[in-house]
């Protein structure tokens, strides 16, 4: 029934597009609220956010100072860690010491939602929720619908949203780093040692450093993890 939805976010041709079609997709579902965020890792400790919602400007203004509760936000944690789609609900935020934040953002119609993530190779990840103020339904094969079709939308808006979204990484933006340099960052991204990695290639940890800091500066990394990510970003390594 919603398969228009999945082409027609596919053909949209702007940001404005996007977001009108997530609502309307959420609105079909039966939910108010919709949020589509792309995340992109550049290292570490620094992440960029592309976030689409039709968040209430109320909500948005008391939000503003309960920014450690959402740091601790039970959905956005169960994003973070997996793929597998969260039914959440006041028993969500109960559980995790939240039943005050819950309450908070339940009298502006947040009260129950589902959410999932898609984490991809190269450092990105796609989070999308819908969320609204009355119960699910209690049907578990309405349940089951609801959540595989928002799995099916969220795969065609991530796509739309890189698209958007997200800087175009043209294959002549891509350093060409050698094999050496590639299986040692490749080690590196499997928590290995540079004494671990040479063990491993037949060279020397002092061979394995060089290899690394070479990759490191075709990069333009400041350190061998950020150079991990940056080649899991470009699709260098997998």
């Amino acid at each position: 029934m919603l398969s228009p939805s999945f082409q027609a976010i596919m053909a949209v041709k702007s940001q404005v597009e996007f977001k009108d079609e997530i609502i309307r997709f959420a609105g079909d579902l039966g939910f108010k609220y919709v949020s589509a965020m792309t995340v992109i890792d550049h290292s570490l400790t620094h992440s960029e956010f592309f976030n689409v919602d039709n968040m209430p400007l109320a909500w948005q203004e008391a939000s503003a100072g309960l920014s450690e509760s959402f740091r601790r936000d039970p959905v956005m944690q169960h994003c973070k860690r997996g793929t597998v789609p969260i039914i959440w609900d006041q028993t969500t935020y109960v559980q995790q010491g939240l039943g005050s934040h819950w309450e908070e953002q339940a009298a502006y119609g947040y009260r129950t939602g589902i959410a999932l993530a898609l984490h991809m190779p190269e450092g990105r990840h796609f989070v999308m929720g819908v969320d609204r103020d009355r119960r699910l339904p209690k049907s578990p094969i309405s349940l089951t619908r609801m959540v595989a079709s928002l799995q099916l939308f969220a795969v065609h808006a991530q796509e739309a949203a890189s698209r958007l979204f997200v800087p175009v990484e043209t294959q002549a933006q891509r350093p060409s780093l050698t094999r050496r340099e590639l299986e040692c960052l490749s080690w590196t991204m499997e928590g290995k040692t540079a004494w671990e990695t040479g063990a491993i290639l037949s060279i020397s940890e002092r061979t394995a450093v060089l290899h690394l800091q070479n990759a490191m500066q075709k990069l333009g990394a400041v350190s061998k993890h950020q150079a991990v990510l940056k080649a899991m970003r470009l699709g260098l390594i997998r």
